[in-house]
């Protein structure tokens, strides 16, 4: 119903709020800003290096030489258009929506899903711990991307906590027809797998619901249009068959699912599909599983995928040396110039050996590189910020001569 959200919604009067908008230090601001906190952050991300960089990463089609096919950064803007649609029916904050939809994939790896798994084992072999983007994503906007002030020194993004957490609780691979927010204002590192926290605001939930919306309908459309789908058409269109005489598309999807999340939805029952809008949308996840996910032509990359990135990671793994790593990685310079010169000023950023002066750094120091698994894990990060085409770049320049 229009509107039926509107009283619980995340704004002065909600009980949550102070701790919404409460951030980790004191962010700057001008006499003369006239937006929001949630806006303020918006901005902040959509100006991030690391938000720039979504357009060259795999959503599920590694490297399509279609340009209308959705990568990473449209992926984002999907969800903001589908979250934003459905908080402004409802009666939420809409710019709290737009903040975490834009931030909320920051932390994925290149080559999508798949390279996610990848440094998830790199990372659970070397550091005893998994890899996970929505985590990622949270260490990204909390340590690891920076932003010039007004000063002109580079800090920390800073963002409040409701977006922060509507990043680390944005799993979409959500199964519940009920979802709600949680009363618990938690320390966010708690977090220890995706999915173990329901978000703290309503606007958070309506993120992560709009994340999977976004998915199904999308990668189908796309995978029509590669051709992936060919044989599979007649089986989509009787499972896609709910009393409608619209075309086969994303449009459609979309349309069908937040109608119908919007006219079942309340806040006693929670963010909620109808019955036949919930089964269908597991239908489509089935189905998109089958024939897209896990289909040989999508899946057969993946070893290209594993080769790139394990040969990222073993050549500057290999530098390590306590305190002769620098070292050694300035020595690999002569054989490897942009992989080493790009990873030492990645390191440079978040250590004390540079002049943080000289290179007007604020940000926080995050790695101590005489330690080893800080190392690693340092690697792990530089490697989770690559687009596609840059880690590629990295390892044909490794295998060269």
């Amino acid at each position: 119903m229009k509107d039926s959200f509107k009283a619980i919604a995340m704004n002065e009067n909600n009980p949550k709020w102070d701790n919404v908008i409460s951030r980790i230090l004191p962010l700057e601001t001008r006499k003369n800003d006239i937006r929001s906190a949630f806006d303020r952050d918006y901005t902040r991300i959509i100006h991030s290096n690391a938000y720039r960089r979504l357009k060259h990463k795999t959503q599920v089609f590694f490297s399509p030489e279609n340009d209308h096919i959705c990568t990473r950064i449209e992926h984002v803007t999907h969800v903001e258009s589908i979250s934003y649609t459905i908080a402004s029916y409802l009666g939420l904050n809409t710019e709290l929506t737009k903040a975490i939809s834009v931030g909320h994939d920051l932390g994925h790896s290149p080559f999508g899903h798949e390279g996610e798994k990848i440094l998830s084992e790199i990372s659970s072999r070397d550091l005893g711990i998994s890899f996970w983007h929505e985590k990622n994503g949270l260490e990204f906007v909390d340590s690891i991307e920076l932003l010039n002030g007004h000063d002109g020194y580079k800090n920390n993004l800073n963002l409040c906590y409701g977006i922060r957490d509507g990043i680390i609780s944005h799993c979409g691979e959500i199964d519940e027809n009920s979802l709600r927010p949680r009363d618990e204002f938690i320390d966010l590192q708690d977090y220890k797998y995706p999915n173990q926290y329901a978000p703290y605001t309503w606007e958070g939930c309506v993120v992560k619901i709009s994340d999977k919306i976004s998915y199904i309908g999308r990668d189908i459309e796309d995978a029509i249009t590669l051709g992936i789908l060919d044989n599979h058409l007649q089986e989509l269109y009787d499972l896609l068959n709910f009393d409608s005489q619209e075309a086969l598309n994303n449009s459609t999807i979309i349309n069908y699912l937040v109608c119908d999340l919007c006219e079942n939805s309340s806040p006693e029952h929670g963010l909620c599909f109808s019955k036949k809008a919930f089964d269908l949308m597991n239908k489509i996840k089935d189905f998109n599983y089958k024939h897209i996910y896990f289909s040989r032509r999508t899946r057969t990359s993946t070893k290209y995928f594993k080769l790139v990135i394990n040969e990222i990671y073993d050549i500057l793994k290999d530098c390590y040396d306590k305190e002769n790593t620098l070292t050694n990685l300035n020595s690999l310079g002569k054989f490897y110039p942009k992989l080493t010169d790009g990873f030492y000023h990645f390191l440079e950023n978040y250590c004390d050996f540079a002049n943080r002066e000289d290179l007007k750094l604020k940000n926080k120091i995050i790695f101590d590189i005489s330690d080893e698994k800080d190392f690693s894990k340092a690697i792990i990060s530089y490697i989770s910020g690559m687009t596609d085409n840059f880690a590629m770049e990295m390892y044909n320049e490794i295998i060269k001569f």
